[in-house]
């Protein structure tokens, strides 16, 4: 199974012309041809084949000056960190201060730098500057505020924001050349002699890095969200056959804040959310292997993680929650609703809040999982990319009935007396499925995302329920504390992450 062959993607020709920036520093201006290519076609013809797991961290730089002023920096180098950037650095720092990293990649431009050598800290290796991780090149976007932008530019503008992968301007395609460049930055990445990398760049190139890996094209741009000091987090995982390894978005955009405090999708305010919350871990996980465990009602782990799940939905007032009649989803669901309805009413005077509880039919997979012919023994719980594992036929399964869950969560946010966020309680497989459902996938990308017990992902629609889902975040598990999965791999040698 090839998963990451698929998507648009571009040949390239090169032309190096200097570019204003501090220092002159030569740049590579990707001319972008329709010729196909891919993130692993690159990797088998310059780099050797991988023997063993490697995990990539991208981390988006803090908030910078021009980001603050609305300014539009593109590959210039004239904003530093703000004082709240540096905060978020920091405190993405404190997020993986116990992590081991064997190496970090990070943009030369100075807010990324900046970012990079705070999260870096005391460690004793270099950080690797790279011109090939700077933003993107925006010509003569660069500098402009973005209401100039759109007085100057008229319609360029306007396919900046709604068709980014055709805008052009001054005679280039930027996204397209950003795309071609971020195969170039997994030439480099992949063919390091690491376990563990650190990746500090921007926004958009880490978009790029992002959907080259697991096979989306240029179309793909604002629909993976990275906000400042956002980490997201790429397995490359070897095949027992050999050839290129199946690669697995373990997490994307965990963010220094909530997830779900406001905030803009693709430079958009937000109509519609749908919130999904995988279930706590189960009395089963134990004996029959997570995700295997069938219809099992929470242990003391999963009570906990339903509990701080529903402690993070707190920055919203949650109206309606549907949910699988799977037990421990139900338990899990009944948790976030208590605590809602009980938010409001702390005081004397309060009266309840009524949350409105639903089942749906159609996210109860746990009957189809327990199917599976698969030999679970030895399967190591919450394992990235254990989809590509499970047959082909309770795969087909799952995505018919996954889009059909889709279809009436779709009805559901589309009515306009529902609420704008629904919340979604579901065992990870059906809510991978989900997100393949609402980037257009097909059933061969389920192993392409991963999602853990007790997980919280987001899922924005910033033109309404008729227009692109922008996923702001898949796995995030800040919230559980010390009870979430550690990022990187433990430092102990030979030890899987």
């Amino acid at each position: 199974m090839n998963l990451v062959a698929r998507g648009g993607c571009w040949g390239a020709h090169i032309d190096r012309r200097p570019t204003a920036r501090r220092g002159r520093r030569r740049s590579a201006v990707v001319r972008c041809s329709l010729r196909q290519r891919s993130v692993q076609e690159i990797e088998e013809k310059s780099s050797p084949q991988m023997r063993a797991t490697k995990r990539v961290v991208l981390v988006r730089h803090g908030q910078s000056t021009w980001n603050a002023e609305g300014r539009i920096q593109g590959s210039s180098d004239f904003s530093v960190l703000t004082k709240k950037g540096e905060s978020q650095a920091e405190t993405s720092r404190q997020m993986l201060i116990d992590d081991h990293f064997d190496v970090c990649f990070a943009s030369p431009l100075a807010r990324s730098m900046t970012t990079a050598q705070i999260i870096w800290g005391p460690r004793h290796q270099p950080i690797l500057p790279d011109f090939d991780l700077r933003e993107i090149d925006l010509y003569s976007f660069q500098g402009l505020l973005k209401h100039e932008g759109k007085e100057r530019f008229g319609s360029a503008y306007r396919q900046w924001q709604v068709d980014a992968a055709n805008f052009i301007i001054d005679g280039h395609y930027p996204v397209r050349e950003l795309w071609e460049r971020a195969r170039i930055c997994w030439t480099k990445i992949l063919a390091h002699d690491s376990r563990s990398v650190l990746v500090v760049a921007h926004n958009a190139v880490n978009q790029a890095l992002v959907a080259t890996a697991i096979g989306l094209g240029a179309e793909y741009f604002r629909t993976l969200l990275q906000s400042n000091c956002g980490v997201s987090v790429l397995d490359f995982i070897p095949r027992s056959e050999g050839g290129s390894p199946y690669i697995c978005l373990n997490r994307l955009n965990q963010t220094p804040g909530s997830p779900i405090a406001g905030g803009k999708s693709g430079g958009r305010e937000t109509s519609k959310r749908i919130i999904l919350v995988c279930n706590g871990s189960t009395q089963g996980n134990t004996e029959d292997g997570f995700p295997f465990a069938g219809d099992q009602p929470l242990n003391m782990l999963g009570v906990i993680q339903s509990q701080k799940s529903a402690e993070l939905l707190l920055d919203l007032k949650v109206n309606s929650i549907i949910s699988s009649p799977n037990k421990a989803c139900f338990e899990t669901a009944t948790a976030i609703s208590q605590v809602q309805e009980a938010a409001d009413c702390l005081g004397a005077d309060c009266v309840p809040r009524y949350v409105e509880m639903k089942k749906m039919g159609d996210l109860h997979v746990e009957t189809i999982l327990k199917r599976s012919k698969m030999d679970i023994s030895n399967f190591p719980p919450f394992q990235p990319g254990w989809l590509n594992r499970v047959d082909d036929g309770l795969r087909t399964t799952l995505w018919d009935q996954s889009g059909n869950a889709w279809q009436s969560l779709m009805d559901e946010i589309s009515d306009e007396s529902n609420p704008e966020v629904v919340v979604v309680v579901g065992h990870p497989a059906i809510h991978v499925a989900l997100m393949g459902h609402c980037l257009n996938l097909t059933k061969e990308w389920l192993g392409s995302f991963h999602l853990d017990a007790g997980s919280v992902s987001v899922v924005d629609f910033p033109d309404g329920p008729n227009g692109k889902g922008v996923i702001r975040c898949i796995n995030y598990t800040a919230h559980l504390g010390r009870w979430s999965i550690p990022i990187t791999r433990s430092t102990e040698d030979g030890e899987e992450f």
